[in-house]
């Protein structure tokens, strides 16, 4: 640590330490499909190599920024005179009494996401941080040249849309002359060497998924093959240009989408252009600017604002969030009563227009 600045800890509780850890955020490690790792342990990584002064804990200190990430922080952990406990909040729910929360979708910073009067009751500042691409990936092999013969998706086969987990399905696609892989299994989610484009689609429809990253679409821009996503707002969010992505809201469009990939080799390599310059954006030296930007303009000066806060701003706070915790439940019933009638609409329609 230096003089000029406060303490910086990432903590990862003792029982999280495993015996086979990396110590490399650039290896693949089979560990990092779980959010404390993959946001906490890599990240400390990430600075660390950086020259950024931060230390990774397993126990909670006493003063400091502590970041760490929701399933590591005890729902009833409150911050100390000296502490700033600053929340990944992944795709959980707010922190009770975190005083920052990062999170993976810029949606979530919309007041729409927030359950009623957590605006007032829920003081503390949110901040966007795209999650990490996938370590160690292994790209598209440059020798398949124009090859569209892989279609894959990489995750869980719960997660994804019904619709593309039946036989029929895979019956439509061989009769495209196209395979269908589903990549569960966790030592290959790196390897996309084999995959001539992939597919992640969580539902059809409009569904935005406010909690959700769009780590699918970087890792394609990484690994150089074309995607077919659904309506997420975090593929939305980051999306420039036609090229960035193909969407689809149905099986029809994504069977279009397909075709159109199949019949089309120069779009194809357009796309993968496109991805090879938008993953820049996303480089691990990229993300690590923004995380010591973050660090340095959001998380120390807000840890020294708390710090010299009188004590009653400091009670305040957790009066405010101890309320919250209490009438949660409420809230939540209230709302979907307001949302139900809309109550909301209503009241503003009767607001006269300048």
């Amino acid at each position: 640590m230096t003089n000029k600045l406060p303490p910086v800890y990432f903590y990862l509780p003792q029982a999280d330490w495993t015996d086979d850890m990396t110590d490399n955020a650039d290896t693949y490690w089979v560990g990092f499909r779980r959010g404390v790792y993959c946001w906490t342990l890599q990240t400390y990584l990430r600075l660390n190599a950086s020259g950024f002064p931060c230390q990774l804990i397993s126990t909670l200190p006493d003063e400091g920024i502590i970041l760490a990430h929701w399933d590591s922080l005890p729902p009833d952990l409150q911050p100390g005179p000296k502490q700033m406990i600053v929340c990944f909040q992944a795709d959980r729910a707010r922190h009770p009494y975190a005083q920052i929360h990062v999170v993976q979708n810029p949606l979530a910073l919309s007041l729409k996401t927030m359950t009623l009067g957590d605006r007032f009751l829920l003081p503390g500042d949110r901040y966007f941080l795209p999650l990490w691409p996938q370590p160690g990936l292994i790209p598209r092999d440059p020798s398949r040249g124009d090859r569209f013969e892989n279609i894959a998706f990489f995750g869980l086969e719960e997660n994804i849309v019904p619709e593309l987990r039946t036989a029929s399905w895979r019956e439509q696609l061989a009769n495209l002359g196209l395979n269908w892989r589903v990549v569960s299994d966790f030592d290959l989610w790196n390897n996309y060497s084999e995959i001539d484009a992939i597919l992640a689609i969580r539902s059809f429809g409009r569904q935005e998924y406010s909690w959700k990253p769009a780590s699918k679409l970087y890792n394609a821009w990484h690994a150089g093959v074309p995607a077919i996503l659904g309506y997420d707002s975090a593929f939305r969010h980051e999306r420039k240009s036609e090229l960035d992505y193909l969407e689809v809201l149905s099986l029809a469009d994504t069977l279009q989408a397909l075709a159109k990939l199949q019949g089309n080799s120069e779009l194809r390599r357009n796309i993968i252009q496109n991805g090879r310059c938008r993953a820049v954006e996303t480089f691990p030296t990229e993300l690590t600017k923004r995380w010591q930007t973050f660090l340095e303009a959001v998380a120390i000066p807000a840890y020294h604002r708390w710090c010299t806060s009188p004590n009653l701003v400091k009670k305040s706070f957790l009066l405010r969030r101890r309320l919250a915790i209490q009438t949660k439940d409420s809230r939540k019933n209230l709302q979907k009563l307001r949302n139900r009638f809309g109550i909301r609409s209503r009241l503003k329609s009767l607001i006269p227009k300048a």
